[in-house]
């Protein structure tokens, strides 16, 4: 048994598989994930999984040089924007509409979908180089 870090076997291979400039997404439990986008739904119940505690933990293990995020969310809900601006110190944020991050989904590696019901949860990491 894996002691340490991500434990969903299905995040801890998509990241394990991530290279320069591939996406993940982490969505609230509304977004629309495309049939071609590989889905990791590890919802449970209202906000069960949270969208910020499965971005930090992805965070523990995937290199981010930059992410993208809907203007909708600093727009309505400031107070998540600024958690996440706060996860992701020296990331390089990309506010784009919620429309165009949707079209970008079908680009990702997986879409991971949480529990999170607070409106335009939702992000699409790119990834980085540790070197």
């Amino acid at each position: 048994m894996k002691k340490t870090g991500i434990l969903n076997c299905h995040i801890s291979e998509v990241v394990s598989k991530m290279g320069h400039g591939n996406t993940l997404a982490i969505g609230d439990c509304g977004l629309p994930i495309p049939d071609e986008s590989e889905r990791i739904d590890i919802s449970l119940t209202k906000n069960i999984p949270s969208f910020i505690d499965t971005l930090k933990t992805v965070m523990t293990e995937l290199m981010v040089e930059e992410a993208y995020v809907a203007v909708e969310t600093e727009t309505v809900s400031p107070e998540l924007f600024k958690e996440i601006r706060d996860c992701l110190p020296g990331v390089k944020i990309n506010l784009i509409t919620h429309e165009k991050l949707k079209e970008m989904l079908k680009d990702c590696k997986a879409v991971i979908r949480t529990g999170e019901q607070t409106p335009y949860a939702n992000i699409i990491l790119k990834s980085g180089v540790i070197f």
